[in-house]
């Protein structure tokens, strides 16, 4: 079978491998649709700590299954099925307590095991053991449930944000997760949803599919002030920084409401993760910083609920679809911001 494996950083090959069997407890299946990502890019351009090369690449799965390992029940060739990214270990004391987005032991598809970038993978038995094999319903295709993935990552921040009815969103970053983050604050019933991007053309292309209350081009105004004037100088009740950058960080502290909630949903890089930020803003307009780091299975499994009822919709967020030989091709549409979403299709 054909796969896309990482060597070292710069250097994705796509070449054949044998196919794989299922071990015990293990499920086989044929990947029908694996979507890119940002973090893709970045371990093809600079490698990643937990990846040990050769690595089949690929983290947002879906498929069907193709056979199955000694032990499995509930499962037979033919279903289609959606796949954790992150495993949690189900076993550690943030897990018991039902922090499994936290797990100190988690492990990922595509870093520890191999991933989606292939014709057939194999999912662990760590991840059913944890429910992180999800059913696809009925009406859903391949493609759209490999996006429940990064939308069951967006579901856990706006948890953690408290998202709500009557809510002014502000969402900083116009790629697939802000689109994501968008249709999802509005599906949570909030009042406006603003969406803020310096690309213009980024913007452009996703404010025309996920049609914000208003787009802010960072090039033209400054964020800060165009959020305060948008909002009658009250500012945001939620802010989600959607966008690997200390500097939305700090305006999102600016734009924030009294009792106003921040989300620092993209992390920042490991050599620049230091912010500077007016304090006194937190202390005296009461403001809650959260943080938000991947997704759960329960995140997952709602994820597909939400695009199955038509909730979060994401089929026309998928603008580009390439056969697993262009998965090069794919990245570098990602790292330019010419895309919302690239899928591959083995």
């Amino acid at each position: 079978m054909k796969v896309a494996r990482f060597h070292a950083p710069g250097d994705i090959r796509v070449e054949d491998a044998p196919e794989p069997s299922p071990g015990p407890g293990e499920v086989k299946i044929r990947v029908r649709n694996c979507s890119t990502c940002g973090t893709d890019v970045k371990i093809y351009k600079h490698g990643h700590h937990h990846i040990r090369p050769p690595r089949v690449m690929g983290h947002e799965i879906a498929g069907e299954v193709a056979e199955t390992g000694a032990g499995v029940t509930g499962w037979t060739a033919g279903d289609r099925v959606q796949v954790i990214a992150a495993i949690p270990c189900g076993r550690c004391e943030e897990c018991l307590r039902g922090r499994l987005t936290v797990c100190p032991n988690q492990e990922s598809m595509g870093y520890h095991y191999d991933g989606g970038f292939a014709e057939y993978t194999v999912v662990p038995a760590k991840v059913l053991a944890v429910d992180g094999l999800n059913r696809i319903p009925d009406g859903v295709g391949f493609a759209e449930a490999s996006v429940a993935e990064p939308l069951a990552c967006v579901l856990n921040g706006q948890e953690l944000a408290r998202v709500a009815g009557g809510d002014d969103v502000v969402v900083i970053g116009a790629g697939p997760i802000g689109c994501l983050h968008v249709r999802l604050a509005r599906s949570r019933g909030a009042r406006r949803v603003f969406l803020a991007d310096l690309n213009p053309g980024r913007l452009a292309m996703s404010a025309e599919r996920v049609r914000p209350d208003a787009a802010i081009s960072g090039q033209q105004v400054d964020i800060v002030d165009e959020v305060l004037k948008l909002t009658g100088g009250r500012g945001a009740d939620v802010v989600i920084t959607a966008a690997a950058s200390g500097a939305a960080q700090q305006q999102a502290v600016q734009m924030a409401a009294r009792q106003g909630r921040i989300s620092f949903f993209g992390g920042l890089p490991k050599d620049d993760p230091v912010i500077a930020m007016d304090a006194n803003l937190v202390h005296y307009r009461e403001l809650t910083i959260v943080g938000a780091n991947g997704s759960s299975p329960r995140h997952n499994a709602r994820a597909l609920d939400l695009i199955a009822t038509g909730a979060v919709p994401v089929a026309d967020l998928i603008t580009h679809r390439i056969p697993l030989a262009g998965v090069l091709d794919g990245l570098e549409i990602v790292a330019q911001g010419a895309a919302i979403k690239v899928t591959v299709e083995p």
